[in-house]
């Protein structure tokens, strides 16, 4: 089996984040400190042989990956596949302002957003596609939250929180997804 290693990345800090807003889709800038937190990961993942940069195509996921691809002398390719989940008319609220302007959800369905499900397989899809471009290679990915969440699900690895500039190691290739961490 011919494997393609995949450094997956969580984009650097947004003022959102600070705030608790779902950004889903929305296209939010880091902030100074998610600025630093990519400067941070090109330095941290400078030594490792990567043959490949790719990102979210939102500004956030874009502007992580940018200085390590600098660094490495390689394009940042984008994939829309490695979006954040769409959260619909929640997009932009905080928790709290969720929980006042829906009631009902009690912490539950996104109200009209992309389904956990479709993320998982949109994202899946994604990285099958990369490692089918760089088998046996290593390849950066810097995505979002929720699609490091539904890989590690994927993956039967614990889920919960994951860090802004976290790395988590997997491996893809001859239809598997797994975890090497």
């Amino acid at each position: 089996m011919t494997e393609t290693t995949i450094l997956l990345v969580r984009h650097g800090e947004t003022d959102w984040n600070l705030e608790r807003r779902v950004q889903g889709h929305s296209d939010r800038p880091l902030n100074e400190t998610g600025r630093a937190q990519a400067r941070a990961l090109a330095q941290q993942l400078a030594g490792e042989p990567v043959d490949a940069v790719y990102a979210s195509d939102l500004l956030r996921a874009l502007d992580t990956a940018r200085p390590l691809a600098e660094a490495l002398g390689l394009p940042v390719q984008t994939l829309p596949g490695l979006r954040e989940k769409h959260f619909g008319t929640w997009e932009g609220l905080t928790d709290v302002e969720i929980r006042e302007r829906f009631p009902q959800s009690d912490g539950g369905p996104w109200g009209d957003a992309e389904t956990t499900e479709d993320v998982a397989a949109r994202v899946i899809a994604a990285l099958h596609d990369v490692a089918g471009r760089h088998r046996g290679g290593h390849v950066v990915i810097v995505t979002h939250g929720g699609p490091v969440r539904a890989v590690l699900r994927h993956c039967e690895v614990a889920d919960g929180p994951v860090v802004n500039c976290h790395v988590t190691r997997i491996a893809v290739g001859d239809g598997v997804v797994r975890s090497v961490d």
